[in-house]
């Protein structure tokens, strides 16, 4: 997701354990701590005088804000500026999955807190179990600066239930110097298994790998076919004994190693890795990926509102995002975060695939009672 200097090179390496997540993290800590540093108290039902003005804040509460996050979002220094600021303590607890976040809440868990961050996907699925606040449209600063996919998203039209913070892709992130010519698709590694034996991994993540085989057979990531499934099902079982692991993070200084020579990945990774290793490059497949999107949503049980409307509207400052952008390498959906970027980075189709690329991609959506297969097959893949 990419941005201003507060650098997650120097100290400690952000490279131990970086999945999306932990770039993320930055990005929060950097995002909030523009962001903060910018506000004034002000009236929590105050609008700003322009679409890039400072948002507004809650007056002080004796109220925490109880926020619900991944894993690597947390940042105590962030939470302790955003008190100083606004009066108002942050309590973060963290989760490392969609599901085990939506567990939580459907078990009666999640009461105490005011913000979470589901991706695309389940905002969908939570919207359906009716577990969302409704958006208030008229205490969020600056909707109207999201590009216009992010307008009126397919997850959740009109942005009624969240607000898009991040977005990227999924492809692959390879060892230029070992691999040449580069990958072009999906199936460079059915077609080079065994160069590429037990030097390769793939994502743990069921919709994301089972989908990009989908994708490979020309089918959608998020087809219900139960014969196309099975289809994609084995051919990843053809592949999976030259695979060295199915994980989404972990992987990332073997590859810089070299003791790897491609893995799937979120561009957030792909496009990050190679700041530091040049001859580590990403490519997102030339027969489409996914789009995956981040967002900030309001629990329906959510006991502080008016902090979780100045949380959301510190995350929406076009300077900020434009900021984030620079850092970390992710995209923003903010028009006016994407009009403050240098050309090298508007220009990087990369982080910003172009329209003919965005047109083979699809964002990754319920597929209902097709879930359960979804499930069984992965279940066997993993297991066989």
């Amino acid at each position: 997701m990419s941005s201003r200097r507060f650098s997650p090179r120097g100290g400690r390496s952000p490279f131990i354990h970086p999945s999306r997540r932990r770039f993320l993290q930055y990005s929060l800590a950097a995002l909030s701590g523009v962001a903060l540093s910018n506000c004034q108290r002000t009236d929590p039902n105050s609008t700003a005088d322009s679409p890039t003005s400072a948002s507004p804040s809650p007056v002080a509460s004796d109220e925490p804000l109880h926020i619900y996050t991944w894993a690597d979002y947390r940042s105590d220094e962030v939470y302790e500026r955003f008190t100083e600021r606004t009066g108002i303590e942050v309590v973060a607890d963290v989760y490392d999955g969609n599901e085990v976040m939506l567990a939580k809440l459907q078990a009666g868990g999640g009461d105490q807190y005011s913000i979470i961050y589901p991706s695309d996907y389940m905002v969908r699925q939570m919207i359906e179990l009716e577990l969302l606040t409704s958006i208030d449209s008229a205490r969020v600063v600056g909707l109207e600066n999201l590009i216009d996919r992010w307008q009126s998203p397919p997850y959740d039209p009109d942005n009624a239930h969240s607000i898009p913070v991040s977005w990227g892709t999924t492809g692959y992130i390879y060892n230029s110097d070992v691999i040449d010519p580069a990958p072009e698709d999906w199936d460079y590694i059915w077609d080079n298994r065994d160069a590429l034996s037990r030097r390769m991994t793939l994502l743990d993540d069921v919709r994301e790998t089972l989908g990009a085989v989908l994708k490979s057979l020309g089918y959608s990531y998020n087809t219900t076919n139960e014969a196309e499934l099975q289809e994609a099902y084995e051919k990843l079982r053809e592949i999976k004994p030259y695979v060295t692991s199915f994980e989404s993070f972990g992987w990332e200084d073997r590859l810089i190693a070299g003791d790897l020579q491609l893995c799937m990945t979120y561009s957030i990774v792909g496009n990050a890795l190679p700041v530091d290793h040049p001859n580590l490059q990403y490519i997102i497949p030339n027969s489409g990926s996914s789009v995956w999107t981040d967002t900030l949503a309001i629990p329906k049980t959510a006991p502080n509102i008016d902090a979780a409307y100045a949380w959301i509207n510190f995350m929406m400052e076009p300077e900020n995002s434009a900021f984030a952008v620079t850092q970390l390498r992710f995209a923003t959906p903010n028009q006016l975060a994407f009009d403050e970027l240098p050309n090298e980075l508007k220009e990087n189709d990369k982080l910003f695939p172009s329209e003919s690329m965005l047109a083979k991609c699809e964002g990754i959506t319920p597929v209902g009672d097709a879930t359960e297969l979804y499930d069984r097959l992965w279940t066997q893949l993993r297991s066989a």
